[in-house]
């Protein structure tokens, strides 16, 4: 979930996401709005990486291999890597980035190159420091396919440009937490369950710099959403000790479900 104020150069301004549109010709959450992210690979595990990982002295060896992850997938699909020159403390600015995304990152997206390729390549250490837990979602035991996924907020590079690669995801926006849920509800936008709830606790960080507070401050406790039956009618529940308001929603009938 990259971050940034709205109005460029002024930290209090209210915070935007960038998100990505699903292509309608994949099958997971077609057309959807969505953060970007991917599977988690291999490579992205790879004992070499812990040296080249910002703050990896302080982050579990579990969770590190999933904020790789989250940095290599965030260059594959809009082209922002959370990166660094080893010795530095700047990220990556935008005239270098141009190079090496030129040289990586349909390699990456072809699974042709990993992301140790790229970082003992170019010399960099990717900014895991800069990424904060923000969720863990199980997808419910009943959905056909399933997922194990966790979110993790960043604060987007200034000068870098996020843009949808044209493949999985065929465009892209800015966009207030609130507005994207505005969207949805006006029928302009898709969400799935756990985009919803996410950006729901989103705004109420209402800044970036809130929103990183309020994330490294609250406990991670894993969702996996579960289906209760109640009057005839069927209703989602979450748990409510995972941090977010309106813990269930009313489910369409399982004969009009789709």
């Amino acid at each position: 979930m990259l971050l940034r104020p709205s109005v460029p150069g002024e930290p209090n301004s209210a915070l935007e996401v960038f998100m990505v549109v699903r292509h309608h010709a994949i099958d997971t959450f077609s057309g959807a709005l969505v953060f970007p992210g991917g599977k988690l690979e291999d490579a992205d595990g790879d004992p070499r990486l812990s040296a080249r990982c910002g703050g990896a002295d302080k982050i579990a060896a579990e969770e590190l291999k999933f904020r790789v992850a989250g940095v290599r997938e965030a260059f594959e699909e809009c082209g922002i890597l959370l990166a660094r020159r080893r010795g530095e403390r700047a990220v990556i600015a935008a005239a270098e980035l141009k190079g090496m995304e030129d040289r990586w990152r349909k390699k990456l997206a072809k699974n042709e190159a990993s992301i140790v390729d790229l970082v003992e390549a170019e010399d960099l250490e990717l900014a895991t420091d800069r990424m904060v837990p923000y969720a863990h979602w199980i997808t419910p035991t009943f959905a056909s396919k399933r997922f194990d996924t966790w979110f993790f907020l960043a604060e987007a590079p200034e000068d870098q440009i996020a843009l949808h690669d044209g493949s999985e995801s065929v465009d892209s926006v800015w966009i207030g937490a609130r507005e994207a849920i505005g969207e949805a509800e006006a029928g302009k936008r898709t969400l799935v369950h756990a985009t919803l709830k996410n950006l729901e606790l989103l705004a109420e960080g209402k800044t970036v710099a809130g929103a990183l507070a309020a994330a490294s401050a609250r406990k991670i406790v894993t969702v996996q959403p579960w289906v209760e039956t109640r009057d005839g009618k069927r209703f989602l529940h979450i748990p409510a000790d995972a941090g977010y308001r309106n813990l269930f929603r009313e489910l369409p009938p399982a004969s009009a479900s789709r």
